[in-house]
């Protein structure tokens, strides 16, 4: 019973100082998820002011609202005043506008908001976020929207009759007061059901996985090769190790515009080396056709990445027993033998964990790319980080954008989990030993 009570009281300890650890975990990486999560269940467009923010429910934009309204019944009444046939078409859509008006301010909330931004306004002091935006009733915002539109095509119709003398001001006009009604934009996991069914996804996630493949398998191999020759004993042993990490050193966006000079189609020093040893057939194949780009993301990124692997793996190296070495040697093995029974075996755990951090940076893969080739040519290096960073910048679409990332989120979730299992399962194979 003592023992037992003990282990409580330590393991509450133990919890109580792991505590701003998770704390500082849950604020730095889950916290952004979460929001990404919630964004990616609206449809968030910056490029349409109908939804450049959240709405759970119908409302108007009182700052355009007030904005808008007095210039359209101002015109209309000017154009009616002129006598005549448009006076028989114009006053009827007045009076519907006037209507209108006084039907939204029949609330006193509303009116009370109408003043006070229309003082504002007046002022010309910004209106505050707060009073930006007034809840509507469903029906009357659907109803009030229906009658602009027909107010719309009526004024439509009459500038082509041409009875008109400046018809596309109140067309105009009314255009940007439908634009004033807000409507819900929650769209629940629409984002994601449209995705699934998005081929552009899914040749994202392939060229990911690809390039992920190739790359963290190319940069395992050298790295190993140049962990094993900088860890013998050889003169101007330290100005190599210091040379072998200049590539890692050197920042990603610097390394890619580097590159991008050495695969040109016309001066390129790497793509005429190329051509000229056989392995491509002309200079710009490198970065104009599908697998010549791929194959040049791939090797630029072997080179930038396989010094740092290779300083795992050193480390990995030098905790290994040099005794081991000379009893597998007092017993006539040979170093290839030596290699793969004391070497390799001592390496697992640090190779697991260097090809973790690999896969896991390389799944995630956005600068070299992005600057290199821009995920072209045909969207044939397009990763899913692009792809998401296309969608919500230069489309615009934060919505569909934080879906993407919620599932780039999702995948490298699912990697991490896949190697703690391997590297949990490591660690218990070396205590059951």
């Amino acid at each position: 019973m003592f023992k037992r009570t003990a282990f409580t009281k330590e393991a509450r300890v133990a919890y109580l100082l792991i505590m701003p650890a998770a704390l500082l975990i849950c604020a730095i990486a889950i916290w952004p998820v979460l929001r990404s999560f919630w964004i990616s269940l609206y449809d968030i467009r910056l490029n349409d002011p109908t939804k450049s923010e959240i709405h759970a429910e119908y409302a108007l934009n009182m700052e355009k609202y007030t904005e808008t309204m007095p210039i359209l019944l101002r015109i209309l009444g000017a154009e009616a005043a002129e006598g005549g046939a448009v006076k028989d078409r114009l006053e009827p859509l007045r009076q519907r506008a006037e209507e209108m008006k006084n039907e939204l301010e029949a609330d006193p909330a509303f009116k009370a908001r109408y003043e006070k931004i229309d003082r504002l306004l007046f002022d010309f002091q910004p209106v505050p976020e707060e009073l930006k935006y007034f809840e509507l009733d469903r029906e009357l915002a659907l109803k009030l929207r229906t009658e602009l539109g027909e107010m719309l095509q009526i004024l439509k119709q009459v500038k082509e009759e041409g009875l008109m003398k400046r018809p596309d001001d109140p067309i105009g006009l009314i255009g940007a007061l439908m634009g004033t009604f807000m409507e819900p934009n929650f769209v629940g996991l629409g984002h994601y059901k449209r995705f699934i069914a998005d081929p552009r996804l899914w040749q994202s996630i392939g060229n990911t996985s690809l390039f992920t493949v190739c790359a963290v398998s190319m940069e395992m191999l050298f790295g190993l090769l140049i962990a094993l020759l900088i860890n013998r004993s050889f003169r101007g042993r330290g100005l190599v190790r210091a040379a072998v990490l200049i590539p890692w050193a050197t920042p990603t966006a610097i390394s890619a515009m580097m590159w991008q000079f050495l695969y040109d189609g016309q001066n390129g020093v790497i793509a005429r080396l190329f051509t000229e040893i056989g392995l491509i057939s002309e200079m710009s194949t490198l970065l104009s056709t599908k697998a010549g780009a791929m194959f040049s993301i791939v090797f630029a990124d072997t080179w930038k990445t396989a010094p740092f692997v290779a300083l795992l793996l050193l480390a990995g190296l030098q905790t290994i027993s040099g005794s081991m070495y000379e009893a597998a040697q007092v017993d006539g093995a040979t170093r290839w033998k030596q290699f793969v029974h004391i070497t390799l075996p001592s390496l697992k755990t640090t190779f697991l964990v260097a090809l973790m951090f690999r896969t896991l940076d390389a799944f995630r893969v956005f600068d070299l790319i992005y600057v290199l080739t821009g995920g072209g040519p045909a969207n044939s290096t397009e990763s899913i980080s692009i792809y998401a960073y296309k969608t919500m910048f230069a489309e615009l679409d934060f919505g569909a954008g934080s879906a993407l990332s919620v599932i780039v989120f999702l995948c490298i979730a699912i990697i991490c989990m896949i190697f703690v299992k391997l590297l949990g399962a490591d660690m218990v194979s070396k205590r059951g030993g």
